[in-house]
């Protein structure tokens, strides 16, 4: 089994709105759903939060990630859109009610749901400001050891902020492009290297620079 939670928050109450994060949840599912040939994929659980009705609270998201990470699956895939945040205590997901960004969700608490997952591939996608702090151990070493068989793919690194354009994140069109089958092989197989290769080479000129990690 592949099970996917697919998450994309526009709506925050007292930070700064996002424009794209949610039409991004959407595309990143509608990939996800199908292969090629029609045939299913992965099981999504799509979650948006296009305003207050809908809110993606911080308890929630960490429910919902519980979920995506219990039992056994072949792959269990994490992807966030919204906004990220960043201090010496490390990297956190925020959540629609978020006030400071610390009171988000720690990305060390996701890493210890992947760690403690029996699914044999966990991956971690973030688009979101900062992220790139899952990308590197240093923050999190003492927190989490990450075993075998997890993935961390996101949007820029530590100290850079994420783009949007169009009405979509840049490093997700990328996504979606490399996994509709540009970052495919001779046979049409996709990794996450050469995912990431291939969203590195897209970016070009701009600041912004994905980071992966594998264990």
């Amino acid at each position: 089994m592949r099970k996917a939670l697919v998450i994309g928050i526009d709506w925050y109450a007292n930070i700064g709105a996002l424009s794209g994060c949610v039409n991004d949840a959407y595309g990143v599912k509608s990939v996800l759903d199908r292969h090629s040939d029609g045939s299913v994929n992965f099981d999504v659980n799509l979650q948006v939060a296009n305003s207050e009705n809908d809110a993606i609270e911080r308890k929630k998201l960490k429910t919902m990630a519980e979920d995506l990470f219990s039992g056994d699956a072949e792959i269990a895939l994490f992807y966030f859109a919204g906004h990220g945040h960043i201090e010496s205590t490390g990297g956190y997901l925020c959540g629609s009610e978020c006030e400071t960004g610390d009171d988000g969700l720690p990305i060390s608490d996701l890493f210890t749901l992947a760690h403690d997952s029996a699914a044999k591939n966990k991956i971690i996608i973030l688009d979101s400001c900062h992220s790139g702090v899952a990308g590197t151990k240093a923050l999190d070493k003492k927190l989490v050891e990450l075993g075998d068989g997890t993935t961390i793919l996101t949007a820029s690194d530590a100290d850079q902020y994420a783009s949007e354009e169009n009405g979509s994140g840049v490093f997700t069109s990328l996504l979606i492009d490399a996994l509709n089958g540009a970052a495919g092989n001779l046979v049409g197989d996709v990794s996450p290297g050469s995912i990431y290769a291939h969203i590195d080479q897209s970016l070009g000129s701009w600041d912004q620079r994905p980071v992966l990690e594998q264990m």
